[in-house]
């Protein structure tokens, strides 16, 4: 089973990277944790990782979060809403964050 993809849309999925302490004990178990835009499905996610980073994705795992609140005086409001994508790539390979300077 096979989806297209449009290829110039793939850069427009992932928003940013998620670094925290969290996501940086996973990164050694080869996880990457990314926000991606909520309409994005799995196999987008993955052809976008794929892409981008020139890496063999295992598996994703998505989690759709709900919006915060947010007050502003007497005012309340919300955040937009977001999705995080956990991605595991294959043994061996690795995507390079934080490049040395």
């Amino acid at each position: 089973m096979t989806i297209r993809v449009d290829e110039r849309d793939l850069p427009d999925l992932i928003r940013s990277v998620i670094v925290t302490e969290k996501a940086t004990i996973a990164m050694e178990r080869n996880q990457y944790i990314f926000d991606v835009v909520p309409q994005a499905t799995k196999p987008q996610i993955k052809a976008a990782i794929e892409s981008l980073f020139d890496v063999k994705v295992k598996g994703i795992s998505t989690q759709n979060l709900p919006r915060k609140t947010r007050r502003v005086g007497k005012f309340l409001g919300a955040k937009p809403k977001y999705k995080r994508a956990v991605v595991t790539i294959v043994e061996g390979q690795e995507i390079i964050l934080f490049p040395e300077v």
